[in-house]
């Protein structure tokens, strides 16, 4: 990759975070009479919905807390985060057992609550950054019981205060909790929230490896019976995400470069995207598919074929970050591809941010820029940790 090509990704990166993306949101996103965050809005901005997704209080709290601490101070940023944290404390917990909602009223009343625990990871990781933010060990003691809950309802999910969603006929787990416990590991580990971190980022590693990550057929699965062992005979256990494979394979490559480049996290990582990469990639047109057939019969999920926005910010970063990593020019490659497809196809060249549901082809499907699950979170950290990539490849050029 040129060092041309890295100023002119650096600036993309860059301008995009904080000429496009994140004004959108400052602008149409502050709910100014209850606080909080809203994220269902229209491809103007104009807002459909205003109900609040729970995952987006957290989400956005941390972004604004992340872009405080990685680019500030500034101070706007790190009072729109504390005020994201303080919508979540005063509104979405359930004080009869503690854990969280997952949709709320404009000014907090329960709607919903899901048997997962997402609400409480990224509600762990606004916590952590703003502590990190402010040296205030009220947001640290927060981010340490919510990733215990979290952590807890991973290994038991009895703990759920509703009914098992399956019976115990066919237990199963999918990658997503592992995942996800990685990234709250690290930002807690990044903001010296106190913690044995490493031993928990070391736990989840080990579980994707000895449970999703199956060598004799290149794969890193989506859902797996509980020792591990492939579903082959079911529409559930045939699915593969590679989106979300790719997103936990950078979180691995993060941790090797914590670690000082540690070669065989590095190759674990590389090898989770190379596989993911043939199996996600669309070469008809180009772009990620958001679901596949582990064995290539299909999938039952009508939208198997879209595509939506965050795989292809995850694999943005992964390929990305494996050329950082190793050099190796296929991942610059890839990275132009999927960076330049998602460039053409995504962003709003009228009002700005990115469309998040696009047909195979690239043309929109929904021009609709937030929902429950779409808002200030994977494009924007896209961008920030992109664009400190580059910074740092360009410093050692």
């Amino acid at each position: 990759m040129k060092k041309s090509r890295i100023e002119t990704l650096r600036n993309i990166y860059r301008d995009s975070l904080l000429k496009d993306n994140l004004p959108f949101w400052l602008k149409h996103g502050l709910d100014y009479e209850h606080g909080g965050f809203f994220n269902a809005v229209d491809r103007d901005g104009t807002l459909l919905d205003s109900d609040k997704s729970v995952w987006f209080q957290g989400r956005f709290s941390w972004l604004l807390a992340a872009v405080h601490n990685a680019l500030g101070p500034n101070e706007e940023w790190l009072r729109l985060a504390q005020d994201g944290v303080r919508f979540i404390d005063d509104h979405c917990f359930d004080p009869v057992d503690g854990l969280m909602w997952f949709h709320v009223t404009a000014d907090g009343k329960p709607i919903r609550k899901r048997r997962y625990r997402f609400s409480e990871a990224f509600a762990c990781i606004a916590n952590a950054a703003v502590f990190q933010a402010t040296g205030d060990s009220s947001y640290a003691e927060k981010a340490v019981k919510l990733f215990d809950t979290f952590e807890q309802h991973a290994k038991d999910p009895g703990l759920s205060p509703f009914p098992a969603k399956f019976t115990g006929t066919r237990p199963s787990k999918g990658i997503g909790a592992p995942m996800i416990a990685i990234n709250m590991a690290q930002i807690c580990r990044e903001a010296k929230v106190p913690g044995d971190w490493d031993s928990k980022v070391d736990a989840c590693i080990e579980e994707i490896v000895s449970d999703f990550v199956h060598d004799d057929i290149e794969c890193v699965m989506e859902t797996v019976a509980v020792d591990g062992s492939r579903i082959d005979d079911h529409f559930d256990g045939r699915t593969l995400n590679p989106g979300h494979a790719i997103e936990a394979a950078w979180f691995i490559m993060h941790e090797a470069k914590v670690r000082g480049n540690d070669p065989a996290l590095i190759g674990l990582g590389t090898k989770m995207l190379d596989w993911m990469w043939k199996r996600g990639w669309d070469t008809e047109f180009g772009g990620m598919l958001y679901f596949v057939g582990v064995d290539g019969r299909p999938v039952q999920e009508y939208w198997h074929d879209m595509k939506f926005w965050w795989p292809h910010d995850e694999a943005i970063i992964a390929t990305l970050l494996a050329y950082q990593m190793t050099g190796d020019h296929r991942y610059a490659e890839m990275h132009e591809m999927v960076h330049d497809w998602t460039w053409k196809h995504f962003p709003d060249p009228e009002y700005g941010e990115w469309f998040g549901y696009l047909h195979r082809d690239g043309t929109v499907s929904n021009p609709v820029k937030g929902t429950l699950w779409k808002g200030p979170f994977h494009t924007p950290r896209m961008m920030l940790v992109c664009w400190q990539i580059c910074e740092k490849m360009l410093a050692e050029n």
